[in-house]
């Protein structure tokens, strides 16, 4: 039983952090570093004010972002799922507060790497420092996709883009969440599945 378990984290882990210049046994040296942790639904991974001390890989569930805006509304900045990385990458390594929360949206297995443990290896292992480079890259472009899409796509046209690139989030998520994420309100999210609901019925 703890075998199998080794194993699923390990495949886990394997598929986050793929890069050509880490060899097996690099990968190895970083999955051991890693700490199995749960959350249960509703548990905060980390709240606005506090500062981030580690980031975690998520294996299993569903993980939100989100912020108050001047109104105080509850607006949804992200979702981490599967082998996604839930981290305030400026309170991390800026030693910062975070203006962010992280919660779960249901239970969640992820793995932890603390900061000082982060930079061991970000700083010994050549393939994990190429690695984070190309990993910060993508979620910078990602970034820039999705604020211009906010600018240039319809409703519609965002929804549809969720739907195909991140279902688990359609699947998990609160339809509340899922509208204020797509800048949307309740009722026009509900009108865009129903017609594409309908469109889909011969």
């Amino acid at each position: 039983m703890v075998f199998s378990y080794l194993k699923v984290m390990a495949s886990a882990l394997r598929t986050l952090y793929q890069h050509s210049l880490l060899t097996q046994r690099d990968l190895q040296v970083i999955i051991d570093a890693h700490k199995p942790v749960s959350f249960k639904k509703g548990d905060f991974l980390l709240k606005k004010g506090q500062t981030a001390n580690a980031y975690f890989c998520v294996e299993t569930g569903l993980i939100r972002s989100f912020v108050y805006d001047y109104n105080g509304n509850d607006i949804t900045t992200g979702f981490i799922g599967k082998n996604e990385i839930a981290i305030d990458v400026v309170s991390l390594f800026t030693r910062v507060p975070s203006e962010e929360y992280f919660q779960a949206l249901t239970d969640c297995a992820c793995y932890m790497i603390d900061l000082e443990t982060f930079q061991g290896l970000y700083h010994s292992i050549k393939g994990l420092n190429e690695w984070g480079r190309a990993w910060m890259s993508g979620s910078l472009f990602e970034l820039k996709q999705r604020t211009i899409s906010m600018i240039t796509d319809s409703a519609t046209e965002r929804y549809s883009r969720l739907e195909l690139q991140h279902p688990q989030i359609l699947q998990q998520a609160p339809l509340k969440f899922i509208a204020s994420y797509l800048g949307i309100t309740d009722s026009s999210l509900s009108r865009i599945r129903k017609e594409r609901c309908k469109a889909t019925i011969p």
